[in-house]
């Protein structure tokens, strides 16, 4: 993160004739140097609504620009604002609930990022990802010291880079059977505040949208899995299982999900979210680009351009799906733990335990198995979710894991 942004940006900038001449080396260094760019402590965490969100805006602008993409935020611009969608959102002073006034809210101002690629087809793709982090750290971070800038390289700035290589490539006549619309969403750890308010306020006719891939979190590939959230939404995404053979897939049927294309689900447009899984790095200072896995975000950019070239030729089918009750299940407690989302076995895998909290105190470990909790079997993430929601603050339950294949049993009282 040494390295200035006036200097990262005339290193990245690279003129669209320059690439076509160029190999999957060049492709790899450019989606490396948007993730530092975007993903340095000049950007000071992206934080919605802060400077450096700004300035992020501001860069995937230009490479917008500089990759020839037509403004589609702000239609009534002619220069680089006219990529810009500006909100106002309204965030709680008293996200922790403590208040005796918990409805004040305050102000904040967001922007999307929105660019086109047209050729002149019926249909068109959306592309997206979200490009805002946590700034220094504060609620939702994991990290448990004094303030510090959390970088966000794997969430999301791999994302933004994914989809960047492919703005360049799809720009080729290859995929002239469909026009992309790329929107790069601010506010979505704040609660999917820039993909909520671009469906409620598209600068692009959602009827002509034929289907979403969401990329968030793609920077951390490892031994192939990848999952995939959001296939019960077209029966079209079946196609995963023949393009997508190298890898070990671990998909989610519901449209409903913690991240952007929860949105588009939402207003009958089949959405599916790209995901290589959390770490320990995770919402963290930690986060950094130098741990990213750049062969595994072109990786992942490519199985997709495959799959929008089966796909793109005529209008997908919209499915409604089976969200599980993600949307109507309350919890009083937590376990504080970071779940293994790509595990697909029996049980639910502690992919972290975070410092000082129940699972902490408890004495359960990264890499348990959680297999019961109480009277309540756990067989999946949807039935860790639902035994999860049984339970009250203070109350003391038994907890089973498999550890290295044995089953240990924890006291766990949920702080």
């Amino acid at each position: 993160m040494k390295i200035g942004i006036s200097v990262l940006l005339s290193i990245v900038l690279i003129s669209c004739s320059a690439l076509k001449k160029t190999n999957t080396s060049v492709y790899s260094s450019q989606i490396f140097a948007d993730v530092e760019t975007l993903s340095s402590d000049e950007m000071e965490g992206r934080e919605t609504g802060k400077k450096g969100e700004r300035m992020a805006a501001k860069y995937i602008a230009e490479r917008f620009e500089k990759l020839g993409l037509k403004p589609m935020g702000n239609t009534e611009r002619n220069d680089l604002n006219a990529y810009f969608q500006d909100f106002t959102a309204y965030e709680s002073t008293d996200p922790h609930g403590m208040s005796d006034m918990p409805d004040d809210k305050i102000p904040v101002k967001a922007r999307n990022v929105v660019g086109f690629i047209d050729h002149g087809a019926a249909y068109t793709v959306v592309i997206g990802g979200h490009y805002d982090h946590l700034g220094y750290g504060g609620f939702g971070s994991l990290y448990t010291g004094d303030a510090e800038i959390h970088n966000g390289a794997d969430d999301n700035a791999s994302g933004i880079a994914g989809m960047l290589y492919m703005a360049e490539v799809l720009k080729g006549a290859k995929y002239d059977d469909s026009n992309y619309l790329f929107i790069a969403f601010s506010g979505e750890e704040k609660g999917l505040w820039g993909s909520n308010y671009w469906t409620k306020n598209p600068t692009f006719p959602i009827e002509q949208l034929n289907f979403m891939i969401n990329f968030d979190m793609i920077g951390r590939l490892e031994d192939n899995k990848l999952a995939v959230n959001g296939v019960g939404t077209s029966p079209a995404w079946s196609i995963l299982d023949q393009v997508g053979k190298k890898y070990n897939l671990v998909k989610s049927e519901s449209g409903i999900g913690p991240s952007d294309h929860s949105s588009f689900y939402l207003i009958d447009v089949p959405a599916i979210h790209f995901f290589t899984g959390q770490h320990e790095d995770y919402h963290r200072p930690s986060d950094d680009a130098e741990l990213v896995n750049v062969q595994g975000i072109m990786e992942v950019s490519d199985l997709s351009l495959t799959l929008i070239e089966k796909l793109n030729k005529e209008k997908i089918s919209f499915a409604k799906t089976k969200n599980e009750e993600r949307t109507t299940t309350t919890f009083k407690v937590t376990l504080g733990v970071i779940p293994d989302y790509l595990y697909n076995e029996r049980g639910m895998r502690i992919d972290g335990v975070r410092e000082g909290k129940t699972a902490d105190a408890a004495g359960l470990e990264k890499g348990d198995i959680v297999i019961k909790m109480g009277e309540y079997p756990v067989d999946d993430m949807q039935s860790y979710m639902k035994s999860l929601s049984k339970f009250e603050k203070g109350e003391s339950i038994k907890v089973v894991v498999l550890r290295n294949g044995k089953e240990v049993e924890k006291e766990v009282t949920f702080l």
